[in-house]
């Protein structure tokens, strides 16, 4: 899929990765069409690209439904926006549990189905959907993530088989740790176990590169968390062990404080 020339609608846009990603797009010549639910942030980063702004909170289903009527020429979806959902289950509220479901996989996949049809019609078309490595093989204090990351891994999958054949591709771009801007880097604590990071600029290479090439799924990550997500995700009860013994709570700890105000 060619993006210079195409209409991109990303979502997300106000967070650190989707700002790199947005001055990708705009970069290689996207028409682009962010969104986001702060108003300021969303105009700041439109005003600077020369993007089209659409102001949506992807929480309320009303609002997903009416992002997509107000992009109907969209060529390609880059569904970006997520919370971080760390933390205990036992002590999320309902509702917090709603949000994060909303957000992090309702969105995505009511998205991906108003804005489709229109690209099958054209014979053309792109969705990308930005998990994580967390959809990959489960860890500890991320029930509620890893839940919405390992579904929205599964939706891409099949839903790219769904579409074979209508020149309409489906990938799911999966980071680990990112630094200098995004979930993890704003708790500001370290990785747990010293993991290696990826940056935004790989991240958003990464997306570019899956669309291009109508790729089905790119992992972001150091070859050494690849294999240690790829031998966890055959083997999960050995994660669990590895995982236990590994001295990681304090970190896990620390995050999952910083993520709270983001529930």
């Amino acid at each position: 899929m060619r993006i210079t020339g195409s209409t991109v609608l990303l979502t997300g846009v106000t967070g650190g990765i989707g700002r790199t990603l947005a001055r990708t797009l705009a970069a290689k010549g996207a028409r682009l069409v962010v969104t986001g639910r702060r108003e300021d942030a969303l105009k700041a980063v439109a005003d600077e690209l020369g993007a089209r702004a659409v102001l949506a909170d992807l929480a309320d289903a009303a609002d997903v439904e009416r992002l997509a009527a107000q992009c109907p020429d969209t060529d390609v979806l880059i569904a970006n926006a997520a919370l971080p959902s760390s933390g205990d289950l036992l002590d999320y509220t309902p509702e917090q549990i709603d949000r994060a479901l909303a957000v992090n996989l309702r969105a995505p996949v009511m998205l991906a189905r108003l804005l489709a049809p229109r690209m099958v019609g054209a014979g053309r078309g792109h969705i990308a959907l930005i998990g994580s490595v967390s959809g990959k093989a489960a860890t500890k204090s991320s029930s509620l993530y890893d839940a919405t990351k390992f579904g929205l891994r599964g939706f891409a999958l099949a839903f790219r088989q769904d579409l074979r054949g209508t020149g309409v591709g489906v990938s799911v771009i999966q980071p680990g740790f990112v630094r200098d801007a995004g979930m993890h880097a704003a708790t500001g604590a370290r990785t747990p176990g010293g993991a290696r990071t990826s940056s935004p600029d790989q991240v958003a290479r990464g997306v570019i590169r899956a669309i291009e090439r109508n790729l089905c799924e790119v992992n972001i990550a150091p070859p050494e968390m690849k294999v240690l997500i790829a031998i966890a995700g055959q083997f999960p009860a050995l994660s669990e062990w590895v995982q236990s013994r590994a001295g990681v709570d304090d970190t896990v700890r620390e995050i999952v404080e910083a993520q709270k105000k983001s529930r």
